[in-house]
């Protein structure tokens, strides 16, 4: 009796995971990537026809709609861009401007990298943004992987339509594809490191390739990430972005 029960345990086991819904996956992706408190310190690494330049920047993040970058690399030390609920913001300390992006400005490389404002302060709530759907699986350097199709609610979405691999196991970002609407491959994004921290499996290492771009990817390193630790209020007001 004791055998039946293991093996019906199993089994249920089994069934729920191939139950698990679209929805299902992409809540468990973000319950890794997003966090409540976090400071990270790290590099970005780009490779174009002219050569290759290092940028270094310490991050916080509060949630998914609260972001601040400030880089620290000399020639760019003071930059940086703040993500809040609604709008993105830029501050350049040697002409002491403020700019906030709108519409198409947010599609905008970020110091020539392959990274969009965009995508360097991260996207809200997926769900709130995109109708996903289940493919079949796919296999990404040896880990199986969940393959959801996410297109977008409404035109504002910076990219209509976008294919993620999700992997089974942990639940955490393999590659990423983002298109037009057309359908036209815009971007490629590659996890080459994954690690685990209080208990989450985080991405620490991505590589971003523009397609419209010839002979250009960016490396993009976390070095070190804190969690849960505590953030000032201050860190992601506007009025505070200038000292």
């Amino acid at each position: 009796m004791k055998q039946i029960a293991v093996f019906l345990m199993a089994a249920v086991t089994v069934l729920s995971a191939q139950a698990l819904s679209p929805e299902d996956i992409i809540t468990r992706m973000e319950d890794n990537q997003v966090h409540d408190n976090a400071r990270a310190e790290g590099r970005m690494l780009t490779t174009d026809k002219f050569g290759t330049i290092e940028r270094t920047f310490i991050s916080y993040s509060r949630g998914s709609d609260e972001s601040l970058i400030e880089f620290t690399s000399i020639e760019e030390a003071g930059q940086k861009i703040l993500r809040t609920e609604n709008e993105i913001y830029l501050y350049f300390p040697d002409a002491e401007e403020l700019i906030r992006l709108q519409g198409a400005a947010l599609r905008d490389s970020v110091m020539d990298s392959d990274f969009s404002y965009e995508d360097m302060t991260g996207e809200g709530g997926i769900l709130d943004d995109y109708k996903v759907f289940l493919e079949e699986d796919e296999t990404v350097d040896g880990h199986l992987c969940y393959v959801i199709r996410m297109e977008a609610k409404r035109r504002s979405v910076p990219y209509q339509l976008q294919r993620i691999w999700v992997d089974k196991e942990l639940f955490a970002y393999r590659r990423a594809h983002r298109y037009s609407k057309a359908g036209t491959l815009l971007k490629e994004m590659q996890i080459t490191r994954i690690e685990t921290i209080n208990g989450k499996h985080i991405p620490m290492d991505f590589i971003m390739s523009d397609k419209m771009k010839k002979d250009s990817q960016t490396v993009f390193t976390l070095d070190s990430l804190e969690l849960g630790i505590r953030l000032d209020d201050s860190l992601f007001s506007v009025d505070e972005l200038t000292w």
